[in-house]
C-alpha cells in the first residue's frame, strides 16, 4: 500500500469512511468553484469518484491520495496524480493536483502535499514530466504551482466546459528535491 508521510500529513489511498468527509467538500460551493463547470457534487458522484481514483492507482500505479492531518487523523482533502483526459491536447500526460476543505486553506498544507506527491511522480514513479491545471483565476493554485518550480507552458479552453484554463510544467531536469 502506498503512503507517503510529511512532516504534517500523511497521503494514503481511500478508506471507506473518508467518503462522507470527501463529499461534505465536494459539495462546497467555495471548493469546487474551480473544478469543472464550478458545480458542487453529491454524495453519490463523490463516491464514484472515489470508485475512479482507486482504479487509477490500480491501472496506472498512482493516483490521488486522500490528505489525513497527522496531529488529529483529520481528512484535509486530496493531492496526487491523475491522467488529464478532459484536456486530450496535453495528452500524454500526468496532472498534479489538490483540493482541500476551506479550513485548511492558507496553512501549507496544499504545497506540503504537492511537494510530496510531485517527488513520488518523478523520483518513485519514474515520470519525465508533470503537468498542472487550473483555472485562470485560479491564483492560489497558481501559487503552489510556482513552489513547485513548475513554470507556464499555455492558456487553453475547457473542451466540455467553456471555462479558460492555464496548463502548467515542469519535468525531471527542473526539478530540485
Amino acid at each position: 500500500m502506498t503512503e507517503i508521510r510529511t512532516p504534517r500529513l500523511l497521503l494514503r489511498r481511500w478508506h471507506e469512511d473518508d467518503l462522507a468527509v470527501m463529499a461534505d467538500i465536494n459539495a462546497d460551493p467555495q471548493v469546487m468553484r474551480w473544478i469543472g463547470d464550478g458545480s458542487v457534487h453529491d454524495p453519490e458522484e463523490t463516491a464514484r469518484a472515489v470508485e475512479r481514483w482507486e482504479e487509477e492507482w490500480d491501472d496506472e500505479g498512482f493516483g490521488l491520495f486522500a490528505v489525513e492531518l497527522l496531529g488529529s487523523g483529520e481528512l484535509a482533502g486530496l493531492a496526487g496524480l491523475s491522467v488529464p483526459a478532459f484536456l486530450p491536447e496535453v495528452l500524454p500526460a500526468v496532472e498534479i493536483g489538490w483540493r482541500l476543505a476551506p479550513q485548511f486553506w492558507g496553512q501549507g498544507y496544499a504545497s506540503e502535499a504537492a511537494h510530496a506527491t510531485l517527488e513520488f511522480a518523478l523520483q518513485d514513479r519514474g515520470l519525465e514530466r508533470v503537468v498542472s491545471i487550473a483555472h485562470v483565476s485560479n491564483e492560489a493554485s497558481f501559487n503552489v504551482m510556482r513552489k513547485l518550480g513548475m513554470t507556464p507552458e499555455r492558456e487553453t479552453t475547457d473542451p466540455v466546459h467553456g471555462t479558460p484554463l492555464s496548463v502548467y510544467a515542469i519535468d525531471l531536469t527542473e526539478y530540485s528535491a
